[in-house]
């Protein structure tokens, strides 16, 4: 089964041999996804859903308003763009003024006039080289202290995830993670190499979080209320 219809809700499901609880997410377009064990009764996804209907509405009410607040970048003179949580102006230059299409400079954004026609581009590009090094960099500083041994950090675009742990031990990371407050980013790195650990969001998941990060409800919350903030470009 790959779609369950339940009133007014439509939900991909997703089975896995390895899972054994089940979850719902709401990504960040509004689609609604539920994880399952491999063959799980369908009565069983329906009354899951039904228990959680409250919280379904509510995430989704959220996600619409969100959108709703969340302007297009127009990439012009003095429009704010974060780089780790702090928000910076946007400065056009003239061709000649740089070497390359865009750099952050003298505390802000500078973009060549030629290179507006792929503006949003040059932008991922920049998000994702500083988002490799800096999440490279941390997954090191945490792994070792976590004793964990990611197989390799990747960076992309991930869609409604801020991570993920991958098979063969490899973890994978949104380029927006580098616009988030950097206590903040360093929450998705430690949660994604718990993963490591445990490879499903179980209760053991949880509890070995708390002890590798005893404030990581507070910052779960932060994403969860405000991660879509930074999310426009």
């Amino acid at each position: 089964m790959t779609r369950l219809d339940v009133d007014d809700l439509t939900f991909e499901v997703r089975e896995s041999r390895r899972r054994k609880t089940l979850e719902i997410t709401v990504d960040r377009e509004g689609e609604l996804i539920i994880a399952a064990p491999s063959d799980t009764d369908e009565q069983l996804l329906r009354d899951f859903v039904v228990e959680k209907r409250y919280w379904i509405y509510q995430k989704l009410a959220q996600k619409a308003e969100s959108r709703r607040q969340l302007p297009r970048k127009e990439y012009v003179n003095g429009e704010g763009f974060f780089y780790l949580g702090r928000s910076y102006r946007l400065k056009r230059v003239p061709k000649d003024a740089q070497d390359v299409p865009l750099k952050l400079a003298a505390g802000r954004f500078q973009l060549r006039e030629d290179a507006l026609v792929d503006a949003r581009e040059q932008f991922v590009r920049w998000y994702t080289l500083r988002a490799t090094n800096w999440l490279i960099r941390k997954v090191k500083e945490h792994a070792q202290r976590m004793q964990v041994e990611p197989a390799g950090v990747k960076v992309q675009d991930l869609g409604y995830r801020w991570g993920s742990c991958g098979k063969g031990y490899r973890i994978y990371f949104h380029w927006k993670t580098i616009l988030l407050p950097r206590h903040i980013a360093e929450y998705v790195v430690v949660h994604e190499l718990m993963h490591l650990h445990e490879p499903h969001h179980t209760p053991a998941f949880w509890h070995r979080l708390e002890r590798a990060m005893p404030d990581y409800e507070q910052r779960k919350r932060w994403l969860a209320r405000h991660g879509i903030e930074v999310e426009g470009l």
